[in-house]
């Protein structure tokens, strides 16, 4: 029963009931990447009158969050490429990283020298600063 209403009510935790349905109907799936998400588009390619292209869409295995896309799926979800990564034995760039959680608000999260909540205190001015003031 509480997966039944995460799906109908809840987006974060997987995809919805809606998502599905769609997906059920009109999707056709394109592949799959080392993280479990699952990529679709309109069947046969079908182009939305809407949208001008075919519409694609993946449903993330586990938290909704954009940036777990690898780079491969990433340029076919935006129609930067039409090759689909998992056809075509996708290798990354050497200067491609491989996937970190998105960190912000929990205690891992990046915090530069001179942020507030980096630890300790903040430096003191050095004096190169000089604040603008207007007609100068």
């Amino acid at each position: 029963m509480k997966n039944f209403l995460l799906k109908f009510f809840t987006w974060w935790s997987g995809s919805t009931f809606g998502t599905d349905l769609w997906t059920s109907r009109y999707g056709e799936l394109v592949g799959t990447d080392e993280q479990g998400n699952r990529y679709y588009r309109t069947k046969g390619g079908k182009i939305d009158p809407t949208l001008g292209f075919e519409r694609r869409w993946v449903t993330y295995n586990g938290y909704a969050e954009a940036s777990r896309i690898p780079t491969g799926w990433h340029g076919w979800m935006h129609h930067t490429t039409d090759e689909v990564p998992s056809e075509n034995d996708y290798q990354p760039r050497e200067w491609q990283k491989p996937h970190q959680p998105n960190l912000t608000g929990t205690p891992e999260a990046y915090r530069p020298s001179g942020s507030t909540l980096a630890s300790g205190r903040r430096p003191k001015a050095t004096g190169d600063y000089e604040a603008w003031t207007p007609g100068s």
